[in-house]
């Protein structure tokens, strides 16, 4: 008897070690805008691409900060590097230009054009009945 397995899967990627690393295009995608600054200061003694790893890891699973596996770069470079790029607005730049990206190729308008809130996602001012009416 012949067994026969599919191979319309893409093959793994043997250089993740976790399902949330970036492949070798989601880095291309990312790394621009991670990149170190031109006279910025002390170079990095990290490695950028696994401090993404490290922060996409951590996003995935919900680990504390200090719990990230040894084969990570030490927690304090990571969350060092998270919080960086979270107070000068790399994170957001990140999200928007992948957000009009997607649209785009979608064959959206870039820019959205209309915002959905629900009452489960928006809080009512004080002093106002909560009871839902």
């Amino acid at each position: 008897m012949t067994i026969h397995h599919s191979t319309e899967t893409a093959p793994p990627d043997a250089t993740k070690r976790y399902p949330s690393d970036l492949n070798d295009r989601e880095f291309g995608l990312v790394a621009p805008h991670v990149a170190q600054k031109a006279a910025s200061g002390k170079k990095r003694i990290v490695d950028i691409r696994e401090v993404l790893h490290a922060i996409f890891y951590r996003t995935r699973t919900g680990c504390q900060w200090r719990m990230l596996p040894s084969d990570f770069p030490a927690w304090y470079h990571v969350w060092y590097s998270y919080r960086t790029w979270r107070d000068d607005g790399t994170w957001e730049h990140i999200n928007t230009l992948l957000r009009r990206d997607v649209r785009a190729k979608a064959g959206r308008d870039p820019e959205p054009s209309v915002g959905i809130m629900d009452s489960q996602s928006v809080g009512c001012p004080l002093g106002v009945n909560s009871n839902g009416w």
